[in-house]
């Protein structure tokens, strides 16, 4: 009778098994699959722990802004080169995300899969539907810790703390005007290169920003959505109610 060494038993054929029943083989390669399933799971346990205690490992090269992803950070350094790999096929405009390329595209399809369930308006991004919300709730998350003013969206708080370190990043090549926001920067060039891309689709006005055409559609419609909490008086602009207010404050510069 052979002897049974090591755990291992002999078959008829020569193959040496273990007690389970597997051929050496077989059992060396499930260890190397239970290996590899470990460091997978320890790679995917890694970024969980990562997300769950809020560590930032990935940092930025050029201006030291920290993220949890290296996914993360590769989007963020096209801010800095300037990259926008995805490009719209029927404009040409270009972005630094697929995501934003997607949002970009219903302007083209007037496609607006994000309603509000109190008021009905919709919109292109989940995003702006949040902010939105926020004009029913009155949430205002992001608060200034110099002056304590509050906002709906962080972008807009990062654009008001500039109004305390007075820092413009964003200047004009034809004039060298500064200002606080991009967006800003890009209404400005407007009135250099006389684009006015927002156009009524009634009577054909053309308008730099998308809410002076807003506004401009109210002499169409009627709409008056700007009321006084003292009289219910009501007005199509926020102008026209500021003024309004006044003459309640008793402001002599007031006149309707």
């Amino acid at each position: 009778m052979e002897n049974v060494n090591a755990g291992y038993i002999k078959r008829s054929n020569g193959e040496r098994c273990d007690h389970r029943g597997s051929s050496a083989e077989p059992q060396q390669h499930h260890e190397a699959d239970e290996a590899e399933k470990s460091l997978s799971t320890s790679g995917h346990l890694k970024k969980h722990h990562q997300r769950s205690t809020g560590k930032k490992p990935h940092c930025c090269s050029d201006c030291g802004k920290r993220f949890k992803s290296s996914s993360e950070l590769k989007k963020h350094q096209r801010l800095h080169t300037g990259e926008k790999p995805y490009s719209c096929n029927q404009c040409g405009k270009s972005f630094t995300q697929s995501s934003h390329l997607v949002s970009h595209k219903r302007t083209h399809t007037g496609e607006k899969p994000y309603s509000c369930d109190q008021c009905g308006k919709s919109f292109t991004q989940s995003s702006s539907l949040v902010s939105h919300q926020r004009t029913h709730t009155g949430e205002q998350p992001y608060s200034c810790d110099q002056c304590g003013k509050g906002f709906t969206l962080s972008t807009n708080l990062v654009s008001h703390q500039r109004t305390h370190t007075g820092h413009q990043p964003y200047s004009c090549d034809v004039c060298a005007d500064s200002f606080t926001t991009s967006s800003q920067l890009v209404v400005h060039q407007r009135v250099h290169t006389g684009e006015k891309p927002y156009s009524c689709n009634q009577c054909g006005k053309s308008f730099t920003q998308s809410n002076s055409l807003k506004s401009h559609q109210r002499t169409h419609t009627g709409e008056k959505p700007y009321s006084c909490d003292q009289c219910d008086k009501r007005y199509s602009h926020s102008s026209g109610l500021i003024k309004h207010q006044k003459m309640h404050a008793g402001d002599p510069r007031s006149v309707e």
